[in-house]
């Protein structure tokens, strides 16, 4: 067996599901769950429909590279999108399989193995598909504590000239799970500036690019053409159909940028078996090219997180994110006994913010934090945040005489 295979950790969900079989939930609420970040809007029908519409595409094997349809669309997408030129959707767009699989198939094409100890380095609370990509590519991650003292911003002093040397691949998120936030164009500005110095390749992952309130988020491709990087050297970005169209099992994303790297990841895919099915592309284009439905889409989360701040501020420090799905809430007790009672007394399940993150620079930079998963429908949410309410206040008195 692989040895690096024994260096993960369980995934946040399976930390989560012991934590609850600990107690039992109160029977006299239905279990609510904001715990998991998939979508629960409905799948738009035109999707649905073209789906159905094109299942003579499974006579065929799908090539590695996707259809020229598919790359041109997903090219003019982002012109439209970003408002910079359309990527050459020969060498510098790539259809995949949805970005977590992306994500974590990048890191084995870009580290070195025979450079001494290559490091990766996470934001930290981070999606947990980096860190595994690190370990089973050969690398050591490293972890960029993101603090609200620093309104969750990479800082880059945290690791000394010696973890940036070995450095080979950053992942960075925005907008960030958990926290939403969004990176502004200084940010990039460094964040290249090093890529430039160093020589690291970064993978921008923007899954939740298209869930916004009022302004939309910069990209990273965007970044690098008002930056006068139009080439994205070492730059490729990762986004996905799952947020956008709801429909996260449809397995539908794609790579765009430097056109150098991502001809290695093509190289790599080739050999990893993960081309993107002909029926699934077929629904890609339709749902690229259409934005009636991300427009509602947009209503509704609004809706959702305008009532469940309101439901939230009197009793719990919530703040509007940048963009994303998530409300990542400071909790006035461990982050996994408020979980853990929460779903004990009310029923709902929240995931605890030390779960997303690891132990680095001495701190877990989620404990004490819950993330909220906005996902479900507008009535469910707003009884699972009245609810929560109604636990924190039943339980304030006795979290503030604890030692």
């Amino acid at each position: 067996m692989n040895p690096d295979l024994n260096k993960l950790q369980p995934y946040p969900f399976q930390k989560l599901a012991a934590l609850f079989r600990e107690v039992t939930p109160n029977p006299e609420y239905r279990p609510i769950s904001l715990s998991i970040g998939e979508p629960k809007h409905a799948t738009p029908q035109f999707i649905n429909d073209s789906l159905t519409d094109s299942l003579a595409g499974l006579a065929n094997y799908p090539t590695t590279a996707g259809s020229d349809a598919l790359r041109s669309t997903i090219a003019e997408w982002l012109s439209r999108r970003y408002g910079i030129p359309a990527p050459d959707f020969k060498t510098q767009v790539l259809p995949v399989n949805g970005s977590r699989e992306a994500l974590f198939a990048f890191a084995q094409t870009i580290i070195d193995r025979t450079k001494t100890d290559p490091a990766v380095v996470c934001p930290n609370p981070f999606y947990q598909i980096y860190e595994g990509a690190a370990f089973l590519a050969g690398a050591t991650p490293y972890f960029l504590n993101t603090l609200p003292e620093d309104n969750y911003a990479l800082n880059f002093d945290q690791f000394p000239e010696t973890v940036w040397q070995r450095t080979q691949l950053i992942y960075v998120c925005s907008p960030g799970n958990p926290t939403g936030r969004v990176m502004p164009l200084a940010e990039w500005r460094t964040l290249f500036e090093m890529s430039d110095r160093y020589g690291f390749v970064i993978a921008s992952d923007e899954c939740y690019s298209e869930i916004y309130f009022d302004t939309k988020p910069l990209g990273a491709l965007e970044a690098a053409q008002q930056l006068g990087r139009c080439d994205y050297r070492n730059l490729v970005v990762f986004s996905s159909l799952s947020k956008r169209s709801n429909v996260p099992g449809m397995r539908s994303g794609f790579v765009a940028g430097d056109a150098r790297v991502i001809e290695k990841f093509a190289l790599y895919r080739t050999y990893h078996g993960s081309a993107m099915n002909p029926v699934i592309q077929s629904a890609s284009i339709a749902a690229w090219n259409e934005e009636s439905h991300v427009a509602e889409n947009h209503r509704l989360y609004a809706e959702k997180f305008a009532r469940v701040i309101e439901i939230l501020k009197p009793v719990l420090p919530v703040v509007m994110p940048d963009a994303a799905f998530y409300l990542w809430v400071r909790t006035p007790v461990s982050d996994t006994v408020f979980a853990q009672t929460l779903y004990r007394d009310y029923n709902v399940a929240v995931l605890p913010g030390s779960y997303l993150a690891r132990s680095a620079q001495g701190i877990n930079p989620g404990e004490h934090f819950i993330r909220l998963a906005l996902v479900a429908g507008t009535e469910e949410t707003v009884e699972a945040a009245t609810r929560i309410a109604c636990f924190v206040a039943a339980n304030k008195d006795s979290w503030n005489t604890q030692p």
